[in-house]
């Protein structure tokens, strides 16, 4: 993955069943700011640090778009499209290179 790719993301704390949809332009610098909690909001109130599905995108544009539908989605589709590439809910921060969660 290069530094900067537009991306629409998930992150999920699965013990509290809370999924975030994000967009960004620098995927391992936003779940960096997820996981030490950087600004104040949904992701920080409910632990949510575990990225558990990411899509490229060609444009930021197209990526907005995507996050935008996505937030409109049904908990249940969310989760159906996690489990399709990451049914173990594994933290895929780390392929990107990050460190395992505690």
């Amino acid at each position: 993955m290069r530094e900067r790719e537009p991306c629409v993301y998930l992150m999920v704390n699965r013990r509290l069943g809370a999924i975030y949809v994000g967009a960004t332009s620098n995927l391992i610098g936003r779940v960096i700011q997820h996981r030490e909690g950087t600004f104040d909001g949904f992701t920080k109130r409910h632990g949510i640090k575990r990225l558990a599905w990411y899509e490229a995108g060609e444009t930021m544009d197209a990526v907005i778009a995507r996050e935008r539908a996505m937030k409109n989605w049904l908990r249940d589709w969310k989760i159906e499209l996690i489990e399709q590439d990451n049914p173990a809910w594994n933290d895929l921060a780390v392929g990107l290179g990050l460190n395992p969660l505690p």
